[in-house]
């Protein structure tokens, strides 16, 4: 078998001894080198491996022990150890006879990964000696920049770019972050955390999806939506269908949802009729009001409808701003 060294990489969120069979197996089998102590070294040690500690000098200590055992195994940092890779590729490609280079990936991130550094990232900025304008926030004075960041998400889906969505949507998340870090500094009994906000999410979505975790009968779209609607109504005693509707949406929006949630449960209630108001402003309002029912019976929605309208008046106007062509 020819003379190889193990570059073995592993994922700096998981537990440190959590390794495949395969890198177990080489680690028990060859000298282990490091560039420092580590979780990782103590894990492996505990396992009943020598691990060397290289300060400096490492692709030579590697080499020399190739030369001594045949194969060698680096435990690569948190961050790969790109340099002494590319170090002692370039030592191999002009001396091939030395040795062979391998790749070996001891564990891997799972999905959502890098979630877990957005929130050391955050915990580090809202703690003590972090950042002093995140550490002064309150819920109610983030409030208004949760509302941005979500406009400007839509505004991304709006516009089919899915680059921007992917930006906006982190900072849709670096809000969701902040909130829960802040949160975990209320009185005893009132303070949460980012674990309790995906604690709670995961049941809700395992409990209203019983068609895919729970063995229940899928069904049609709409018999799925009709479930969805009769547990979450179990989990939440409401007094009426009105109950939970976000009231500081936009207006327009408000309506809409307002007429669709008594639609959906039979409710004949007219709308208020303009000509029976006493004051110019319930009028409009009532006009207002009907025209957003006749959206909601055309099935067209009357918020993107006026959005779409407006936006293009906003390019007349900017049109209209430029000077004419001589």
């Amino acid at each position: 078998m020819s003379a190889r060294i193990v570059l073995l990489v592993t994922s700096p969120r998981l537990p440190a001894g959590l390794l495949t069979a395969a890198a177990w197996d080489v680690v028990r089998s060859a000298p282990v080198l490091a560039g420092g102590e580590s979780t990782l070294t103590t894990a492996v040690r505990a396992a009943g491996v020598e691990v060397t500690v290289v300060e400096a000098g490492a692709t030579q200590a590697l080499l020399d022990a190739v030369a001594a055992h045949g194969t060698a195994v680096w435990l690569a940092g948190p961050a790969g150890d790109e340099a002494l890779a590319r170090e002692l590729g370039l030592r191999l490609a002009r001396q091939p006879g030395l040795a062979e280079l391998e790749l070996m990936y001891g564990s891997w991130d799972p999905p959502g990964a890098r979630l877990l550094d957005a929130v050391e990232v955050m915990d580090r900025l809202a703690s003590p000696g972090g950042d002093p304008w995140k550490r002064s926030q309150t819920h109610r004075s983030l409030a208004g920049f949760l509302l941005e960041e979500c406009y400007e998400a839509y505004d991304a889906i709006s516009a089919d770019d899915t680059d921007a969505l992917r930006e906006e949507l982190g900072d849709v998340l670096l809000q969701v972050l902040l909130h829960a870090r802040l949160a975990e500094e209320l009185p005893e009994g009132e303070r949460w955390s980012v674990d309790d906000v995906a604690g709670g999410l995961v049941d809700k979505m395992v409990r209203r999806n019983p068609h895919v975790f729970a063995g229940a009968e899928a069904g049609t779209l709409e018999e799925i939506e009709a479930s969805w609607e009769r547990i979450k109504q179990a989990e939440k005693a409401r007094a009426s269908v009105l109950d939970g509707i976000a009231l500081s949406q936009p207006a327009l929006a408000l309506a809409a949802k307002i007429l669709d949630r008594a639609g959906r449960i039979g409710l004949a209630v007219p709308p208020p009729l303009a000509d029976t108001q006493v004051d110019p402003e319930a009028r409009l309002g009532a006009s207002l009001l009907a025209t957003v029912a006749a959206a909601r019976q055309a099935g067209i929605d009357p918020e993107a409808a006026l959005r779409r309208t407006t936006l293009a008046y906003a390019e007349a106007v900017r049109a209209a701003e430029q000077p004419p062509t001589p």
